[in-house]
């Protein structure tokens, strides 16, 4: 079954159970959910990030995705709301690592990733209070 994307409401239910499972020191599946909530927020807010062109977002995750958000964001409407760190939270998440052993990630690991998603949370809440998305 296929259904219709939505990531204005992804990224709000990965940053939800990301939230949850980071306040249960569950850290290993917080990390994961953290870098799809950035993810799928990155992508509700492309066309603002973009200013319209392309209209869709590039296959890629938000590891990938962060740099050409950044990048891209220099001349798009989502400068209204604010900017995105050069600096990308993300080099070391990797869609992959849900495979790893829980042992790996620590709260300290997942902190750096919890900050970057609410960085795009906020960019996130505010052009919803603005009606951009």
């Amino acid at each position: 079954m296929s259904w219709p994307e939505n990531f204005l409401d992804a990224h709000e239910r990965h940053w939800e159970d990301a939230e949850l499972l980071f306040g249960n020191q569950r850290w290993a599946n917080a990390d994961h959910l953290y870098g799809l909530a950035a993810e799928c927020g990155l992508k509700a807010l492309w066309r603002l990030i973009t200013g319209g062109l392309p209209d869709r977002p590039p296959h890629v995750h938000v590891n990938h995705l962060w740099n050409q958000a950044a990048g891209l964001a220099q001349g798009g409407r989502i400068t209204q709301l604010g900017t995105l760190s050069n600096q990308n939270p993300f080099s070391d998440w990797s869609v992959d690592q849900r495979y790893a052993s829980r042992q790996h990630f620590t709260d300290e690991f997942v902190e750096k990733h919890r900050k970057g998603a609410e960085e795009i949370r906020n960019l996130v809440l505010q052009a919803r209070q603005e009606g951009m998305i």
